[in-house]
Order: structure tokens, then sequence, then C-alpha cells
């Protein structure tokens, strides 16, 4: 089957947004002798080509887990190289989104990265603001605990300042107040690397998410293992509480 021919099998059955957990860089790099920092070099490439692939079918959002707040206790030598390989990133692939029509966005706590980093982001997400393809979020010093804890804080304030009453502050309210409060939740939710968990990422927005695991190591995972996922999410029947024949009915209605 074509690329084309399998978008039109996906068709009305995409999911609007896939989030991805991009583990197992370290062990690719271990099982080939090499150092760590070559495995994130690897998973780069990993990510451009499935960066091109969502852009192709029409995904409207991708958001990756690219560094965790739980990540600053990785060996200080590996977190420095992580953090000099996000800044060539942003040098690099800036242009590429720019010319896929891809607007980036990076969420987290970024008051922790150094200014260079910081002025980096800021140009990448500045450059790409205007396109209107795929929107491309990039988790940076993220965790979930987080993200309801910052939403939360600024409820209170508001509070606080007797802009609202408690008693009025519901989901949407805090949804809100989320990094992602502008974009569909996620309907399908990868990991790849062969854990099974989701480790602290978007725990408010993943309440309905699919969620799919793989063994395959991240730069192993390729436009093939992106569609196989997307094949997977397809045949899934989501139903959000209801039964499973109040879906079909739906479907008929």
């Amino acid at each position: 089957m074509s690329e084309g021919e399998q978008a039109q099998e996906y068709h009305g059955k995409l999911p609007r947004h896939v989030a991805i957990i991009m583990d197992g860089n370290g062990r690719w790099a271990k099982q080939r002798h090499m150092p760590r920092v070559a495995g994130h070099r690897a998973g780069v490439e990993s990510l451009r080509s499935i960066i091109q692939r969502c852009g192709e079918l029409g995904v409207e959002a991708l958001t990756l887990f690219a560094f965790s707040s739980e990540n600053w206790r990785r060996p200080e030598q590996e977190v420095g190289l992580l953090m000099e390989l996000f800044i060539v990133a942003l040098q690099r692939e800036t242009k590429k989104l720019k010319e896929r029509n891809v607007r980036l966005r990076v969420i987290g706590d970024l008051s922790r990265f150094s200014d260079k980093l910081q002025t980096e982001i800021s140009k990448a997400e500045e450059r790409t603001k205007d396109n209107t393809g795929l929107l491309l979020a990039v988790a940076a010093n993220y965790g979930g605990r987080w993200d309801i804890t910052q939403a939360v804080q600024k409820l209170a304030l508001q509070i606080e300042n007797g802009e609202r009453a408690a008693a009025t502050v519901d989901e949407g309210m805090i949804q809100q107040q989320l990094c992602l409060a502008d974009m569909p939740e996620p309907d399908l939710f990868i990991r790849t690397g062969g854990e099974q968990r989701i480790s602290n990422f978007l725990l408010w927005q993943l309440a309905y998410s699919e969620l799919y695991f793989t063994d395959v190591l991240w730069p192993d995972f390729d436009k093939k293992q992106l569609n196989a996922a997307l094949e997977w999410f397809a045949g899934r029947q989501r139903r959000f509480g209801r039964t499973g024949d109040q879906v079909e009915q739906m479907k008929r209605a």
C-alpha cells in the first residue's frame, strides 16, 4: 500500500493529536557501544521523519516529550550535551519546519534553561508562528504535575484578587490554564522503548487517549512504525464512557 493509499485508509480515523514519549535513545546507543549522546542525535533523525509523516497525513498536532522535569537527575555531562543538542536542533531544523508549514511551540518551565537556549526557543517560535499546518509542541523541562499545579496557581491568584469565586472553578477553567489549552486533547499516545507508563507526561490531557506501547527504540521508530500505530488506532472503538452499542448507534444516526 502506497503512502497515499494509506492516508485514504486512515481517512476519518486519523487522530487529530498525537503525543509521543521518545524513549530508548540511550539503550540504542549502548547496544552499538556508542556514547548515549549518539543515541540522542540519532533520535533527532527519527523526529524529522515523524514530523514529516504527520504533516503529510494531515494530523493537526504532535506533542513530543523531549526533556522532563525529572531528567535533570541524569548525569551532569549528559544533561549538558542534551542542552547543546537542543540548541543545535533548533538552529538547524527551524528553517525546515517553516518550509513544511509547521508551527513550533515549546511548553514547560523554560526558566531553568540557559539564556542562550531560551533565546533560540523564542526565535524558533517567532519564525514559525504564522505557519498553518501541523502544530508541533515540544515539552521541555515539563511535567504533568507541574502543568496542573501552575494552572491551579493561576486560578488561585484570580480568586485571591477577587476576579472569580472558588465555587465557580470547574474542569473547563483548569483546562484553559494548561499548556495545551488551545489544542485538542491527544487522541493517540505513543511510547517507544518498551516501557509501559506515561511518566508524568500530559497527566490531565491523556485522560481519554488511546495508549500505544512498542518495544521499538526511538531511533528505530520510522514512518513504518508510525503507520503501524495509526492502523492500531484506527481499529479502536472510542467510547468516552458509553457502551459499545451506544457508539455504534451514534455512527448509524
